[in-house]
């Protein structure tokens, strides 16, 4: 019976937790003093190195996490030798009388050698398995860390009886038999074995329709320019080996195919030279090794381990940001020369990780931020394209590139492939990437693979890109893009069965081809030589395109400063509930501040304040002693704050004050604010008295700035062209992915800076939509019960009056915000003349804007049915919208149904 994968790691998980606590124990007591030892001195020279900042807490619980794994793994590599009859003796379990036979021989041994004990037992069967050649490298006592940190015997006992447990009817709870040998399952044992080990070391498998996607856009090429002699490729990310197999299994092939005469076991070890792996995480270069060993023996016939030969696999563990030797390494690093932890194969990677010497670099990087700062800054002083928060994509972009061969006369230049998080497309930390690295490289494909059910990755909210290229200068003027058209996949085609996959594969090569999935253009190279990028199919690049053109500044250009205007660095010690003001007698000393969710529809609504110890311009004052009351519970915590390596006291700073506070950008009156993280551009005009943090950036506008030219940008900002632009050049941050319109996006600073703005704005509109935002605050029948409340209360009546009023007034704010989007698609030539009132507009309910009609006939176009009626509780609005007459009055209705439904307002 085949196993069962999800099964067994779901019993196995609580093995390893086990297992930690048991290893922790032993470490810290008197059984475990020279294993104590040996890790202290490892954790201090690689501190002294400069390799890591981990306490020795982090360092020793990531140490037993690797053993605690590394055991596990190892009785899972054991049964699955023992259950498959790849090893002749039994030392756990295995079907029938196999379990039996292995505890009688266990107890022979005990009584053989009365001073030993289970955990013995168990390293003895590991010895046993590392005596054949092809399991030699697996178990080894250099590089393993289960011979580095040893579990009790009493843990061993309880690992033993697990594998021996029986279900009612006698068979095993876990059988590992499998006549194809397939090893799939270890590479999700591997992944989510441990938690910590998962998010530490970002432990992400690679679909096989994935892995056999990016091999037949780069090894298939490469192989079809260039002799199979000396071919080589490499995974420098290898995890549990999915391109290492994948490539094993063709070059075996293509040996076979070109000397089917030569001898098997040489065309087996001609393709293994070939494969060439490197990972940080020492149990998936296990994983790997184990997979590649057994594909071996498939390839080659051998039916049992012992009669396998000792085949050489090009592996190690190491990190491949920092080892090996080429252009982005620095040799005369002490910490990639002289320093390595016990576990990394330094000789090795100084030999693997060689510049410019692959023929294919393929891999899936791990994602992940660098949290540790010495890493952090190793990184970035070995890849110039790292900058900001970066993500690990960035470096290994580089470094894929820097392995690949660069060609000469003899051999053409390397492939590179990979699936990545399209991240630096659109955030910041990208720029560099994009704009200096890339376009050195010769970029074939860009691959919007987002819309695809891919597990691991876009199902669980990384959105993902895949990129090939070659390593050499630009060849042609244009890439070959593959974008979206919005459409996601259900979580029903995980299997790369999905419309939005099978039309990426079917279609890569066929350019200037679309369907309700993807579009398939070859781009301009220029445009991708300029951060950020934008996927989007169906006509999106010529409209973002077309917006730029005809705009003839930026937002930057318009303001004096975009960004926050204070920096606390402790929330929690400043920040109180406004209600809290009064009680707290802190009303001289607070301002409100204001948070991204407080910005929405015109308004700013804050619920928080903060101790602010400064003027009105933004000079320093005393706080009141009230004030200082307060923040003297957190007195000891703000004077030891660290920011920028430095101390409050030691930049200049009292323990009170902020620790970055922006006085231009507060004393500034004319603000317009918007949330960092939202759906849809929330653009607020403010007038001063109010704090901004990161979630809420300020535009600041400059001191010759009109009360026209704030609301002319204010309108234009908060129209659907805007919006459009802004989505397209931001990085989804949340929602779902299948419904649009939810997504929320992140609106950085960069990104605000660099909105397009046309000369001619919509300063009426922008007037007269702020106006409307006041007058719903005012009739808003909780502010209004909230005030009467104080003096009496409210009557019903009043209540219902101020309801009613609430309602004209959104009525009429909803058909301003509907005409200043087709006023601004007007002013940028978007749509034809005669689609906008000239003066204010009649009120509108849900159901009779444009778009909303043209959704409820085609549903299609949202993808998403009626979901976008139901998530707004305007359910009873979807059929009136869809049977609504186009003889409304006004503009021609009927033209603007017509156009909206492939405008930037319904994209918006």
């Amino acid at each position: 019976m085949p196993v069962e994968p999800h099964a067994l790691l779901r019993d196995l998980q609580p093995r390893v937790r086990l297992l930690e606590d048991d290893l922790r124990q032993r470490v810290e007591g008197p059984d475990g003093a020279e294993q104590r030892r040996a890790l202290v001195e490892e954790h201090r020279r690689a501190v002294a190195s400069e390799r890591t900042s981990a306490t020795w807490l982090e360092f020793r619980d990531d140490e037993v996490t690797q053993a605690a794994v590394a055991w596990v793994l190892a009785t899972v590599f054991t049964r699955f030798c023992e259950d498959n009859d790849l090893v002749p003796d039994v030392w756990i379990a295995g079907p029938g009388a196999r379990t039996r036979l292995a505890a009688e021989r266990q107890q022979a041994f005990l009584v053989a050698q009365p001073l030993s004990n289970d955990r013995d037992w168990l390293l003895a069967a590991f010895d046993h398995l590392a005596s054949y050649p092809a399991l030699a490298a697996l178990l080894d006592h250099e590089h393993n860390p289960l011979h580095r940190l040893s579990i009790s015997a009493d843990a061993a006992e309880h690992l033993l009886g697990f594998w021996r447990r029986t279900k009612d009817d006698g068979e095993l709870v876990h059988d590992l038999t499998d006549p194809d040998l397939s090893t799939r399952f270890l590479g999700d044992l591997y992944q989510d074995l441990s938690e910590a080990a998962r998010t530490k070391y970002a432990l992400l498998q690679t679909p096989e329709f994935v892995e056999e996607f990016i091999l037949d856009q780069t090894l298939d090429p490469a192989l079809a320019e260039r002799p199979l002699e000396g071919f080589k490729m490499i995974d420098p990310t290898c995890g549990s080996g999915h391109f290492l197999l994948g490539t094993f299994y063709r070059l075996f092939d293509r040996w076979s195919r070109e000397r089917p005469a030569s001898d098997l076991r040489d065309r087996v070890q001609r393709a293994l030279d070939a494969v060439h792996g490197v990972d940080l995480n020492p149990f998936a270069v296990a994983v790997a090794r184990f997979r590649l060993t057994l594909a071996a023996m498939k390839a080659d016939g051998t039916g049992r381990l012992r009669d396998a030969p000792a085949y050489r696999f090009h592996l190690a563990v190491g990190d491949s940001l920092l080892h090996g030797s080429g252009s982005q390494t620095l040799l005369e690093d002490s910490d990639l020369n002289s320093f390595a932890y016990s576990n990394e194969d330094l000789d090795r990677l100084q030999r693997i990780l060689f510049d410019d010497t692959y023929d294919v670099v393929v891999g899936n990087p791990p994602y992940i931020a660098v949290k540790d700062p010495s890493l952090n800054q190793a990184y970035r002083a070995r890849y110039m394209s790292c900058k900001g928060s970066y993500a690990l994509s960035v470096p290994f972009m580089e470094r894929f590139f820097g392995l690949a061969r660069a060609g000469d006369g003899r051999y053409p230049a390397g492939w590179v492939g990979q699936i990545t998080s399209n991240s630096f497309m659109k955030r910041d930390f990208g720029s560099r990437l994009i704009e200096e690295f890339l376009p050195q490289q010769d970029l074939k494909m860009v691959i919007d693979s987002e819309g695809a059910s891919i597990p691991g990755h876009n199902l669980d909210g990384t959105p993902t890109v895949m990129l090939v290229g070659r390593a050499q200068s630009p060849v042609k003027s244009t890439v070959r893009m593959i974008m979206s058209k919005g459409r996601r996949e259900g979580s029903a085609y995980a299997n790369g069965s999905g419309p939005y996959w099978t039309s990426i594969v079917e279609h890569v090569s066929d350019a200037d081809w679309e369907n309700d999935w993807i579009s398939v253009v070859d781009l301009d190279r220029a445009v991708l030589a300029s951060h950020p990028w934008s996927l989007a199919g169906g006509g999106a690049p010529q409209l973002l395109q077309a917006i730029e053109r005809r705009c003839t500044n930026t937002l930057g250009e318009l303001s004096s400063e975009v960004g926050r205007t204070t920096h606390t660095g402790n929330d929690e010690a400043f920040f109180l509930p406004l209600g809290a003001v009064q009680s707290r007698h802190l009303s001289g000393d607070v301002l409100p501040a204001v948070l991204g969710e407080d910005v929405r529809d015109y308004e700013i609504w804050p619920t928080m304040a903060t101790v602010f110890p400064y003027t009105s311009q933004g000079e320093p004052k005393d706080p009141s002693s009230e004030s200082l009351h307060y923040l003297w519970r957190v007195r000891r915590s703000l004077e030891t704050q660290i920011d920028f390596g430095k101390t409050k006291r030691e930049r200049g700073l009292r323990w009170f004050d902020h620790s970055m506070f922006f006085p231009r950008r507060f004393a500034s009156k004319l603000s317009i604010v918007s949330p960092f993280v939202t759906t849809h551009n929330h653009f607020v005009l403010d007038r001063g008295g109010k704090v901004f943090n990161r979630s809420a950036p300020a535009v600041k506008l400059r001191d010759d700035s009109t009360e026209d030219d704030a609301f002319g940008l204010l309108g234009y900002l908060n129209s659907s062209v805007c919006c459009f632009w802004m989505k397209n050049r931001s990085q989804p941050k949340g929602g779902a992915a299948d419904l649009l319109w939810s997504r929320t996006y992140e609106f950085t600073v960069r990104t605000i800076e660099h909105i397009p703005v046309p000369r001619e704005l919509p300063v009426a509109r922008g007037r007269r939509l702020d106006e409307l935002a006041s007058r719903m605050t005012d009739v808003d029948p909780a502010s209004i019960a909230a005030a009467k409340s104080a003096t009496g209360g409210i009557s019903v009546e009043a209540l219902v009056e101020a309801r009613r009023r609430s309602a004209d007034a959104l009525q009429s704010l909803i058909a301003e915000q509907e005409e200043l989007d087709w006023e601004v698609y007007t002013t940028l030539g978007l749509v034809g003349d005669g689609l906008v009132w000239a003066d204010h507009s009649p009120a509108l309910e849900l159901g009779e804007r444009a778009f909303e009609v043209r959704l409820a006939r085609e549903p299609q176009l949202s993808h998403s049915d009626e979901s976008w009626f139901d998530n707004h509780e305007a359910g009873a609005y979807a059929a009136a919208a869809g049977a609504l007459a186009t003889e409304l009055p006004g503009p021609d209705r009927a033209t603007r149904t017509a156009d909206s439904g492939g405008s930037a307002h319904s994209s918006s």
